[in-house]
């Protein structure tokens, strides 16, 4: 296709979607106002299915359909790192070098690590009752886990960072959300609608599979953000280039 062909197939489409979006504006309510139709609707659909958090009943009931967008697209994020940042055929592996971190570091990553992972967990958990959910949830667990990278010593991440079981733990939990989406339609109802038993209101198990939902993505989001830091630090630390010197090169005199 030429580039000329593109540009025109460009300026169709972003015309077509000027003129829906200039359509939607005039009415959308006015800005400033009491008046929030889709507020309203969000508060009354969330406190029929018993989520006391609104913000997660709009991510895993009222669209969960977006969600799982979203979620693929941070998989098929990690997936494109883990191919590109994959070892060359220049590059070689090294082990890296062992580091000391200072003693307040060390006590301050060794304290706050247990905590964070607890906090990540509790955030994961209670998605549906009080804010957070999988996606803060599981950004605090991976962010947990790289406090030992910080308090003690890139070895000691690679201990206690199984990258192997992580990839497989990421894939699963964008397939359990497919997976989830799919019992909607196996119960006779939408795909991704909730059909669970909603439970007592601000109860743990309450909101359905909203909770379900926000286990899959705090799974999913905490694996996958680890797998991908995991092959940036490779790069910084383990992955070195492979440097050839050839007969016309200069080799540096050592002053020494």
């Amino acid at each position: 296709m030429k580039d000329r062909t593109r540009l025109v197939l460009l300026g169709c489409a972003a015309a077509v979607f000027a003129g829906f979006f200039t359509a939607a504006c005039p009415r959308l309510p006015a800005f400033g106002t009491d008046h929030h139709p889709y507020g309203d609707r969000a508060v009354a659909a969330a406190l029929a299915h018993h989520t006391a958090n609104v913000v997660s009943s709009i991510n895993f009931d009222l669209r969960a359909l977006d969600t799982l967008g979203e979620e693929s697209i941070l998989f098929v994020t990690v997936l494109a790192s883990t191919l590109l940042l994959r070892l060359a055929r220049d590059e070689r592996k090294a082990p890296p070098r062992t580091e000391r971190a200072l003693p307040t570091t060390r006590l301050f990553g060794t304290v706050l690590l247990p905590v964070a992972l607890v906090v990540g967990v509790y955030l994961v958990a209670h998605g549906q009752l009080t804010p957070g959910g999988g996606f803060q949830g599981g950004v605090v667990l991976a962010t947990a886990l790289h406090l030992a990278y910080l308090a003690a010593d890139y070895r000691v991440l690679e201990r206690v960072r199984p990258l192997a079981a992580l990839d497989v733990t990421d894939a699963l939990g964008a397939v359990s959300f497919t997976a989830l989406g799919l019992v909607g339609l196996a119960a006779g109802g939408a795909f991704l609608e909730n059909v669970l038993p909603f439970g007592a209101f601000n109860q743990i198990t309450s909101g359905g599979m909203v909770p379900l939902f926000n286990a899959a993505v705090g799974v999913e989001v905490g694996s996958g953000l680890i797998v991908l830091l995991a092959h940036f630090l490779d790069q910084a630390v383990e992955i070195h280039e492979d440097v050839e010197i050839h007969e016309d090169d200069e080799i540096p005199e050592d002053d020494t």
